[in-house]
């Protein structure tokens, strides 16, 4: 892999995976109609490596809300050997960590539909189809921002739902970020908690899918001619997923999310079209 192609690569995978216009629907349309590689398959260690570098870019953007949550996580979980279970008596922190848990759970059952999520992947049409989707729901969310609940006005069933929608983004050219957001929305998140709320559930699921990976991954070490091309795509991967992440905040406070439903259902046509 030359340097060129993994910052590349790198660059699509930080905006998209963040961006609501889905990151496995674009690597897919990139594949099929423009004969790039796919990188599951042939580079499945850059693969996994450009995930975590977009992991990265969370815990870069959001510690000083996410450090907190490390101590809440073993408070809570003391309080819940204590026979604590009512939701008074967990603090904000704690709340927020059995918020991320609770949305977090609905992706096991990810795991036994995966083999058949993978055969839409060969579908292009099914891609630009689910795109248009995918900016319906970004329309969606726009006419839904109005709600202006924060963690201490959270339910656990309104977590279940934001869960219940991340699963759904598995089918590729829904996105991961869009579908989390908009399901915030629809329990009257407000806008800025709803991101937050979506990028820091991305740090379960990011780190889950790459744990199953693990065997594979020892299995495949990095060429020594493609270790400098592949920190290059990291670094790139985190810069970039860093700066969606900043600009999809901004547009959280002070625009509407019309642009991006424009761009998917623009993209899902265009590759419904001519794929």
């Amino acid at each position: 892999m030359s340097h060129l192609e993994a910052v590349f690569y790198g660059i699509v995978q930080g905006l998209t995976e963040f961006l609501p216009i889905s990151s496995s629907g674009h690597l897919s349309i990139l594949q099929h109609v423009f004969g790039t590689a796919d990188l599951e398959t042939s580079y499945f260690t850059f693969d996994i490596l450009l995930h975590l570098a977009t992991l990265a870019a969370v815990f870069v953007v959001y510690w000083r809300d996410i450090l907190p949550l490390v101590p809440a996580f073993f408070t809570m979980t003391g309080k819940l050997f204590r026979g604590k279970f009512r939701l008074a008596e967990f603090d904000t922190n704690e709340r927020f960590v059995i918020f991320i848990i609770i949305a977090t759970l609905p992706l096991i059952g990810a795991v036994f539909i995966k083999d058949y999520v993978e055969i839409l992947y060969g579908s292009v049409k099914i891609i630009g189809l689910l795109l248009i989707l995918n900016g319906i729901i970004l329309f969606v969310s726009d006419i839904l921002s109005h709600g202006n609940k924060t963690t201490d006005e959270t339910k656990p069933h309104n977590a279940l739902i934001v869960g219940l929608c991340q699963m759904c983004a598995v089918l590729p050219g829904l996105s991961r970020s869009g579908s989390t957001i908009t399901g915030g929305l629809t329990q009257g998140f407000s806008r800025e908690y709803a991101v937050k709320f979506s990028f820091i559930l991305s740090i379960p699921a990011i780190l889950g899918a790459n744990i199953l990976e693990i065997p594979t991954l020892l299995s495949t070490p990095v060429p020594k001619s493609d270790i400098t091309a592949y920190m290059a795509g990291m670094a790139a991967a985190a810069l970039a997923g860093v700066a969606a992440m900043k600009l999809l905040i901004y547009i959280s406070r002070r625009a509407s999310f019309k642009i991006f439903s424009v761009y998917c259902i623009t993209v899902g046509l265009l590759t419904f079209i001519f794929a």
